[in-house]
């Protein structure tokens, strides 16, 4: 389909999608919708990516959550269901899922960062969900932002509505790496390099593993690893690629099956 608020794109073996509504890259229904019809083609076509990409145009702002007048009267409804598949179709993916943000990422925009496996933020980002302040709660970071960060903070940050910095995002778990501003880009290739250079299918299948062991308790999650391991990350050509190349001392040859 043709995107009129975002950009989406597919290049050797990363997929991109980009909030494209600057200078603060508000959510409407629109712009979501097209970004939940890109996440499907994302899923549609997993086995030939590596990783996807979210991140927005502009310096000013990953985006600064959901248009509020969508949260008025009878668009409400419409709202949390378009905005809610966003999430939905996320966490079917299998492939690795990484947001870039910097300047405001706020409410909604917070949440599409928070659910993804990583997040890179540019130093000068400021990280919040400020609902609470309009008199709202944010459903998705209600529901999972505990499961990523310790409850203390994210209670604390939800019941607030504070803005932190990208350094204090960092220290509680939300961000994985705080980069100069000034090489965002440069800093953002650099990290999606380190997963395109691996196996495709092998990063597929340990994803999977990591979600897996955390399921249930400890003995239900370690036997999904390992069924895992036995029945589908050793029956690809890629896991026994690795391990003959690395008894070989070579770069290994990824196939990506």
């Amino acid at each position: 389909m043709a995107y009129q608020n975002i950009i989406y794109e597919v290049k050797d073996g990363v997929a991109r999608i980009v909030v494209n509504r600057p200078p603060y890259n508000v959510l409407d229904i629109p712009t979501m919708r097209e970004m939940v019809e890109a996440l499907k083609d994302v899923k549609a076509r997993e086995s030939e990516l590596k990783v996807l990409l979210i991140t927005a145009a502009g310096e000013k702002a990953f985006s600064t959550g959901v248009d509020v007048k969508d949260h008025m009267g009878d668009k409400m409804e419409e709202m949390l269901e378009v905005f809610h598949a966003i999430f939905r179709v996320m966490a079917t993916l299998e492939i690795p899922t990484v947001a870039a943000v910097r300047g405001h990422v706020l409410g909604g925009g917070c949440e599409v960062m928070m659910f993804c496996d990583m997040v890179i933020a540019s130093e000068s980002a400021k990280i919040g969900q400020p609902e609470i302040k309009v008199g709202v709660y944010p459903p998705i970071a209600a529901s999972y932002l505990p499961r990523i960060i310790p409850m203390k903070k994210a209670m604390e940050l939800i019941l607030t509505g504070d803005v932190i910095s990208a350094r204090e995002a960092e220290k509680v778990g939300l961000v994985n790496v705080v980069v100069p501003d000034e090489k965002f880009d440069e800093e953002v290739e650099k990290f999606l390099k380190r997963l395109t250079e691996k196996s495709g299918i092998v990063l597929r299948i340990t994803k999977r593993a990591v979600l897996a062991g955390i399921s249930g308790d400890f003995e239900s999650g370690l036997q999904n690893v390992e069924c895992l391991y036995k029945h589908a990350l050793m029956k690809t050509e890629d896991a026994n690629e690795g391990l003959k190349a690395f008894m070989e001392k070579r770069t290994p040859e990824w196939r990506n099956r």
